[in-house]
């Protein structure tokens, strides 16, 4: 089992009040956040959908090495992003969809295997199945050479 800490530390109101992130190995250490960040252009903080988005390609992409090993496949390189969209609803937002996109180095492994590991991964990665809520996820996964 596994624990692992964020957190958070918030001054003032929602549009005008700055936060900062801390992740207990210091990868994020009171890295600033705001409404800036979030809805602007401000590139100097991250926001939530950034993070997610970091810890689902960095967790899906984990997921797909482990998935290939067990099946005696050497992974040489693999890269991920995921684009996770917030829109508006109602009176708030939600996430409404992430979109994965793996680019995959891997030798001797045709494109139906492939996609079969890949679609694998991204249903049971731990965090595919924390965000099982967003209504949409899809990957789109390509064998590179």
């Amino acid at each position: 089992m596994s624990e692992k800490k964020a957190s958070v530390h918030w001054q003032g109101a929602g549009k005008t009040g700055q936060g900062q992130i801390s992740t207990e190995t210091g990868a994020l250490q009171k890295h600033p956040y705001g409404f800036g960040s979030r809805f602007g252009d401000d590139r100097t903080g991250t926001n939530p959908e950034e993070i997610v988005g970091a810890a689902h390609a960095a967790c899906f992409t984990m997921a797909f090495a482990f998935a290939c090993e067990k099946a005696g496949i050497a992974t040489e390189q693999l890269d991920t992003t995921a684009a996770v969209r917030l829109v508006k609803d109602g009176d708030g937002f939600k996430i409404d969809r992430i979109a994965l996109t793996l680019k995959a180095r891997v030798p001797g492994l045709d494109d139906a295997k492939f996609k079969e590991i890949a679609e694998g991964a991204k249903k049971n990665c731990p965090l595919s199945k924390a965000l099982a809520a967003v209504p949409e996820i899809t990957l789109d996964a390509q064998l590179v050479s």
